[in-house]
C-alpha cells in the first residue's frame, strides 16, 4: 500500500461524491420549475443512496470481479465477500477503490435523471436506476475498466479502448440513456418555462468544476504527475469551453447567458473526461474550444430539429461531449481509431437496447410518467408532499 496514493484518492472519493450531491443536484434544480426543485433534489439523493447499496451489493462484483469472462465480472465479490481493510487493489486498500467506483456508479445513472425532470414517476425513477446501473453500467465497466473484452488485450488487439474517466463508460452510456427516455416520455406540457434559478445552476456547475479534479485526477489511482496533468487539462478545457459557449451564444444571440456559460463547462468537462489521461494543456485547450460550440449545436439539433425533450439537454452536453472526446484521444494519437470508434459502437448498441428493454419492462410494474394534474401542480407537493417556495412559479 502507498500512503500518498491512498491519502489522494480518499479525497478523490469525496470529491466525486460532492459533484452528484450536491453538486448535480443544484445544477439540475435550478434548471427546473420551482414546483419542481425538491424532486429533484430528491431523485438525485435517492439514486446516491440506493446505488450505494446495489454496488456493495452485486455492482462492484460485476464490474471488478474475479470472473474470466471479458463480459462479466461473477458473484466472488458480493457484499465485498473476502475483501479486508488489508487487501490491496494496486497500491490501494481495495476497500477505498471499492468506494472510489462507488461514486461513478452513483453519479452516472444520476446524470440521466436531467432527462426526465418534471414528468417522471418516483417509482419508474428507482426501478430503472437500480436495475440500468446493474445491467447496464456495471457490464461496461468490467468491459472497459474491470479488464474486459474492450481493453487491452480484447477483441482490439493489444492495445485496447481508451478511456481514462469515463467518456464511454459514463458519459455515452448516460447520455444515450436520457435520450432514449426521453422520447418514450414525450415532452413536457409546458417547455417555456425559463430556469427558476440560475444562480443555483451556477453553483451546482462550481461544485461540478471543483469535484470533477477528482473524478478526473483520481483515474490516475495514483498521487503522481499523472492525476497532476489529468486534474490540470480537465480545468483547462472546463475554461475553454466555457468561453467558447459564451461566444458562440453571443454571435448567434447578441447576449452571453449565464446558464449558457455554465453549461458550457460541463460540456467542456465531460470532453475532456475519457482523454484527461492522455493530453496535455494545448490538447485540452483545443478539446475545450470545439466542445462548447459543438455540445451547444448538438442542443439545438436535439431540441429544435428532432424535438426531443431531453430536458436539462443531458445527451447533447454529456453524450456528445463524452463521444467527442473520445474519439479526440485517437486524434491526438493516443489510441486507435478502430478501438475507439469500435468501443463506441458496441456500447453504444448495448446501452441502447439494455435502456429499451428496461423501459419495457419497468413501466408495467410503476407509471413512467405522472398524470396531467400532477405535472401541472408540480412534483413537489404532489408527489412527496412538499414545497420548496410558498407560490411555486
Amino acid at each position: 500500500m502507498n500512503g500518498a496514493d491512498t491519502a489522494w484518492i480518499i479525497v478523490a472519493t469525496a470529491l466525486v461524491l460532492f459533484m452528484t450531491l450536491p453538486g448535480l443536484a443544484l445544477f439540475y434544480g435550478g434548471l427546473v420549475r420551482a414546483r419542481n426543485v425538491l424532486s429533484v433534489f430528491m431523485h438525485c439523493y435517492a439514486i446516491a443512496c440506493l446505488m450505494s447499496v446495489l454496488w456493495l451489493a452485486l455492482g462492484y462484483s460485476i464490474a471488478f470481479g474475479g470472473s474470466d469472462s471479458g463480459y462479466w465480472g461473477g458473484y466472488d465479490k458480493m457484499f465485498l465477500s473476502g475483501v479486508t481493510s488489508d487487501s490491496l487493489s494496486g497500491t490501494l486498500p481495495e476497500v477505498l477503490f471499492f468506494a472510489f467506483q462507488m461514486t461513478f456508479a452513483i453519479i452516472t445513472p444520476a446524470l440521466i435523471v436531467g432527462a426526465y425532470v418534471e414528468r417522471v414517476g418516483f417509482g419508474f425513477v428507482l426501478l430503472f436506476s437500480a436495475l440500468w446501473m446493474l445491467l447496464c453500467y456495471a457490464p461496461v465497466v468490467h468491459w472497459v475498466w474491470g479488464g474486459g473484452f474492450l481493453a487491452d488485450g480484447g477483441i482490439f488487439g493489444e492495445t485496447g479502448v481508451r478511456d481514462f474517466a469515463g467518456g464511454i463508460v459514463v458519459h455515452e452510456t448516460a447520455g444515450l440513456a436520457a435520450l432514449i427516455i426521453a422520447v418514450f416520455l414525450g415532452p413536457r406540457r409546458n417547455r417555456t418555462t425559463p430556469p427558476h434559478n440560475p444562480g443555483f445552476v451556477m453553483i451546482g456547475a462550481a461544485m461540478l468544476w471543483v469535484g470533477w479534479f477528482g473524478f478526473n485526477g483520481g483515474s490516475q489511482l495514483a498521487a503522481d504527475g499523472g492525476a497532476a496533468m489529468a486534474l490540470t487539462v480537465t480545468h483547462i478545457s472546463a475554461a475553454t469551453a466555457s468561453l467558447s459557449w459564451a461566444f458562440w451564444e453571443r454571435v448567434k444571440f447578441g447576449k452571453a447567458s449565464l446558464v449558457g456559460m455554465v453549461t458550457g463547462t460541463i460540456a467542456g468537462l465531460a470532453s475532456i473526461t475519457p482523454a484527461s489521461g492522455f493530453v496535455g494543456p494545448v490538447e485540452a485547450l483545443i478539446i475545450g474550444a470545439v466542445a462548447g460550440i459543438l455540445c451547444q449545436e448538438a442542443v439545438n439539433v436535439i431540441r429544435n430539429m428532432l424535438k426531443i425533450d431531453d430536458t436539462l439537454d443531458v445527451f447533447a452536453v454529456h453524450g456528445v461531449g463524452g463521444i467527442f472526446g473520445t474519439l479526440m484521444i485517437a486524434v491526438f494519437g493516443a489510441g486507435s481509431f478502430a478501438a475507439q470508434v469500435g468501443s463506441l459502437l458496441i456500447v453504444g448498441l448495448f446501452t441502447i437496447v439494455v435502456t429499451v428493454v428496461l423501459i419495457l419492462v419497468v413501466r408495467t410494474v410503476t407509471a413512467l410518467r405522472v398524470d396531467a394534474d400532477i405535472e401541472t401542480q408540480g412534483l413537489d407537493i404532489t408527489v412527496h408532499g412538499e414545497r420548496a417556495y410558498d407560490h411555486a412559479s
